[in-house]
């Protein structure tokens, strides 16, 4: 598995925009501190919809009274928190659904 960091996504917007790494890393930076901020921000929830990519949302989770650890097999309490969601948008479900064998043969041609 491949894992890409910010800094492949700061080489990959200077390559595309065309411009000097040095360039590009503050609005990398700035995106991503946007969407962060409006995460952190959430009260309780919110919802951050990217057109042609997918939504980020910010859930309630509801308390649980009779949770178990499953090492100790301890009845524990759970309080009620927040968890982040992502959904991918159609396009990106469609790409990602396409059996491996033809985006291997795609990917080789």
């Amino acid at each position: 598995m491949v894992t890409y960091t910010k800094r492949d996504i700061v080489r990959t917007v200077a390559d595309q925009m065309d411009v000097p790494l040095n360039q590009s890393e503050p609005w990398v930076d700035a995106v991503i501190d946007a969407l962060r901020s409006k995460m952190l921000a959430a009260d309780p929830t919110c919802r951050i919809e990217l057109r042609d990519f997918g939504v980020f949302e910010v859930k309630e989770t509801k308390a649980k009274p009779k949770a178990r650890n499953p090492k100790t097999n301890e009845v524990i309490y759970v309080p009620a928190h927040r968890k982040t969601h992502f959904k991918p948008s159609k396009r990106l479900k469609k790409f990602l659904k396409q059996p491996l064998e033809e985006v291997k043969k795609k990917s080789n041609k």
